[in-house]
């Protein structure tokens, strides 16, 4: 008896998965995107602002150094050259 319920237990039931491309599974996709979506927290006017600003300068410091850096080496170079 202990050597069927043995084999009952090796027994595997293949489940046949929906195709990921059927319409029913793009409308889950779907709605499961729009759950996600409400989840997300925006911030405020005045935070965007403020972090758009740092972006914005950062991005000019930068570029004022890698510019300054360019002009010294490139000098650098030139009279290297000549």
């Amino acid at each position: 008896m202990a050597g069927k319920q043995k084999s009952k237990k090796n027994r595997t039931v293949k489940v046949k998965e929906p195709s990921p491309y059927s319409p029913a599974q793009i409308k889950k996709f779907i709605e499961e995107v729009k759950v996600e979506f409400l989840k997300i927290v925006w911030p405020d006017k005045k935070m965007t602002l403020g972090l758009t600003g740092v972006v914005v300068v950062l991005t000019v410091v930068i570029s004022i150094y890698l510019g300054t850096v360019d002009l010294l080496l490139g000098k650098v170079v030139a009279s290297i050259l000549q």
